[in-house]
């Protein structure tokens, strides 16, 4: 059985920044585990799990919602990966990738949700 938030574009781009986060934050020091590691990770995850949310929902007003909390939760990681770059977490490449598909993850869900609501 697949639902629909499975078939979703922005929801597949959404699991791959999630697990290019947790691969990039094992590499942290081991004393920012509950730091800025978990802040990543939890952004990170989040955006994936609003977007599964709010395809539940029964209206599409409130699904934009949960767009728009999957949007904070995006501009969250991008806020948390800049620290973690002039902590010298992130290696400038990795850093140029994520940020790269955070953008692009923003642009597709500003354009789903215009989209949604038309």
């Amino acid at each position: 059985m697949h639902y629909s938030f499975e078939k979703l574009e922005i929801w597949r781009l959404e699991i791959q920044i999630t697990k290019a986060v947790y691969c990039t934050t094992k590499k942290f020091p081991r004393e920012e585990l509950w730091g800025i590691t978990s802040q990543m990770r939890r952004a990170a995850a989040s955006i994936p799990l609003n977007v599964a949310e709010g395809s539940s929902r029964k209206s599409k007003k409130d699904f934009s919602l949960f767009l728009r909390r999957a949007i904070g939760s995006l501009l969250e990681l991008l806020t948390a990966l800049e620290i973690a770059v002039e902590e010298k977490y992130v290696p400038q490449e990795d850093y140029e990738i994520l940020r790269s598909l955070c953008q692009e993850e923003y642009f597709k869900i500003i354009a789903f949700e215009k989209r949604l609501l038309q």
